[in-house]
């Protein structure tokens, strides 16, 4: 099950699955809320993706219920993970899988967000995205994730190209080639 790809006006909604987005991250999230605007796409944070009661972030069963909640929006058409951290996996009890099978749209997230990412393609079939998290679209040294974000989850671009002229892909054989990647 692949979801459909962005477009100008439609919405990416932000969970914090792992860690709480705190007031040190307010600079890059700002930042990548500018990037995601210039491309015509709003953005909403979860419910609960600032709170902190456990100073290591939000009670699992609120992290859960602001997963299900982005999935069954209809008005959210991407859902990316604020940024990684730790303890990801004691949502798991507490997602949906038939709300998230029925609601498909783009997860996105690379780190502790793996383990997310990869739970809900094995227990719905949808194609999940190991790619960066909201957070990094403007956070890291350079603007790869955020070209790489455009070209997939906009342009439908699903080919590997060169990010910098410096840089090279060796090709070991020829060909096509379709499958599964997941890690377990």
């Amino acid at each position: 099950m692949i979801p459909k790809a962005l477009k100008k006006g439609d919405t990416v909604g932000v969970i914090a699955q792992s860690e709480p987005i705190l007031q040190d991250f307010m600079e890059d999230i700002e930042k990548s809320v500018k990037l995601m605007e210039s491309l015509g796409i709003n953005v909403k944070f979860a419910k609960h993706a600032y709170n902190n009661p456990l100073g290591y972030g939000e009670r699992a069963k609120a992290k859960a219920e602001d997963i299900n909640a982005m999935f069954q929006d209809s008005k959210i058409d991407a859902i990316f993970c604020a940024m990684g951290g730790y303890n990801c996996n004691a949502v798991f009890d507490y997602l949906d899988f038939e709300l998230i099978k029925n609601n498909p749209k783009i997860i996105c997230g690379y780190s502790d967000p793996t383990s997310l990412i990869n739970i809900i393609n094995a227990k719905t079939g949808l194609v999940t995205f190991h790619g960066p998290n909201f957070k990094s679209l403007s956070s890291e040294e350079t603007d790869y994730g955020y070209k790489e974000m455009q070209k997939r989850f906009i342009e439908k671009d699903l080919k590997f190209g060169k990010y910098q002229e410096a840089e090279e892909y060796i090709t070991l054989k020829e060909g096509t080639a379709e499958g599964k990647l997941v890690r377990r």
